[in-house]
């Protein structure tokens, strides 16, 4: 079974479109539970979720300021490399949440045992 190069991208852009917005939709299931019995392992992962979708969107929005060429405009090829860009940064972001991240988990986590008394 032979598959075309239109095939590919027609498939890579199926997988983009549905895994687009996995890590919003995560962040959303998450946070969508009652965490007033949490244990505190659980409150913070959720506390670094929230902090790799927000540092996600902070290098989406530095890449969106990047001037662009009007040399870029096939579609199979951009809609395939916004798909591993976007998977690029997940991962980036995640990455740097579990290593160093920016304390914005720590603090959030802090703030939400202080003020809710979880």
């Amino acid at each position: 079974m032979s598959m075309s190069i239109d095939n590919y991208v027609g498939q890579l852009g199926d997988l983009y479109n549905n895994t687009n917005n996995t890590t919003a939709s995560k962040l959303e299931n998450s946070l969508s539970t009652d965490y007033s019995k949490a244990s505190d392992e659980e409150l913070m992962e959720v506390c670094k979720q929230f902090e790799a979708y927000f540092l996600e969107q902070v290098m989406k929005g530095m890449e969106s300021m990047i001037p662009k060429s009007d040399d870029d405009e096939d579609s199979s090829m951009t809609q395939t490399v916004d798909f591993f860009k976007d998977t690029m940064y997940q991962e980036l972001a995640s990455k740097s949440t579990e290593t160093q991240g920016l304390g914005l988990a720590q603090t959030l986590y802090e703030s939400m045992k202080r003020e809710y008394k979880i």
